[in-house]
């Protein structure tokens, strides 16, 4: 019988029964006995689809394609793919593939919301209130404006990044745009060079997947480049963001907060510069995380599983 090795972390979240219901008895779907580089190495000769993990605890490299050859499709379930090196595993022969899209619209709200919030000191004004103090006063001395009175600016034109122009603008805001290419079709904002759209973000949205060219696309330079009391909201990947570059800004408040749902190291250290601020809203990685989105995801991949074991067409290949 054909072999399905699911690497997600959790017993079944969905996405097991998802694949089994998809597959049939046409394969079985296995664990491994332990999550380990080892014990992965070992199941992957023996394997048919190898569906990926989220956490970044099982990379998929160049030495597990070697082992992969026979494998007929790394599947990962979701956009991100940065754990999974896609040209070592094509010079093996084997496709890889994502879910794009599925989750665009959940990041893109988390997105929004969490930009709102910031704006409007609401995480603060929560924190008081349950510390037992009513800062009704107070907090007329906090920078809270409308959203809509806002520039937003949004780094990547993918599917996340597209709706999250197309939810500001909803929202009343002058939403700006960049990339490393001007898109071919329309987006609901301007497109501007990434020098010419920080200076105008009061909001920057980052969500450009993590490549040798975005690792640190937002250092200390280009911090310095944002309009003063600034928020930065990443639902990218952690390193594209320099965290002590970041935390400084904090410190001054030349950024006026931060929302973020991803960093360079998961689960986030204790000893985290980006830590103690009371404009920051710290997310464990789950802005993507929607029922809506979850089953999007757990229907794509499914059927991409079922397609390769089937020699039928793979949808999705990076």
């Amino acid at each position: 019988m054909k072999k399905v090795l699911l690497l997600t972390a959790d017993a079944d979240n969905g996405l097991g029964t998802a694949i089994r219901d998809a597959v049939g008895g046409e394969a079985e779907v296995v664990r491994l006995s332990e999550r380990t580089t080892g014990a992965l190495r070992a199941e992957l000769p023996t394997c048919d689809v190898v569906v990926g993990d989220w956490s970044g605890d099982l990379p998929l490299g160049k030495k597990e394609a070697e082992l992969g050859r026979n494998v007929l499709l790394i599947q990962q379930p979701g956009a991100g793919t940065n754990f999974i090196d896609a040209e070592a595993w094509r010079a093996a022969g084997v496709p890889v593939a994502n879910t794009p899209g599925a989750n665009a619209n959940s990041v893109a709200e988390w997105a929004v919301l969490a930009a709102g919030a910031l704006c409007r000191s609401m995480f603060w004004a929560h924190n008081e209130v349950t510390d037992g103090r009513w800062p009704q006063e107070s907090i007329l001395t906090r920078d809270c404006r409308d959203l809509a009175q806002r520039r937003v600016g949004v780094v990547g034109v993918g599917s996340i990044g597209r709706r999250c122009a197309e939810l500001f603008a909803a929202f009343g805001c002058d939403v700006y745009v960049t990339a490393r290419s001007r898109p071919r079709d329309t987006v609901a904002a301007t497109f501007v060079s990434l020098d010419e759209l920080l200076p105008l973000a009061d909001v920057l949205v980052l969500a450009v997947p993590l490549t040798e060219s975005t690792r640190g696309l937002i250092n200390s330079h280009r911090v310095a480049q944002l309009p003063t009391g600034a928020i930065v909201v990443n639902v990218a990947r952690g390193a594209v963001v320099d965290d002590a570059a970041l935390a400084r800004a904090l410190r001054s408040r030349h950024v006026g907060g931060a929302a973020l749902d991803v960093f360079d190291v998961e689960p986030l250290p204790i000893s985290s510069p980006l830590r103690g601020f009371d404009s920051t809203l710290l997310s464990p990685h789950v802005a993507g995380g929607s029922a809506g989105a979850r089953a999007s995801i757990y229907s794509m991949t499914a059927q991409n599983v079922a397609s390769a074991l089937r020699s039928q067409t793979i949808r999705w290949t990076l």
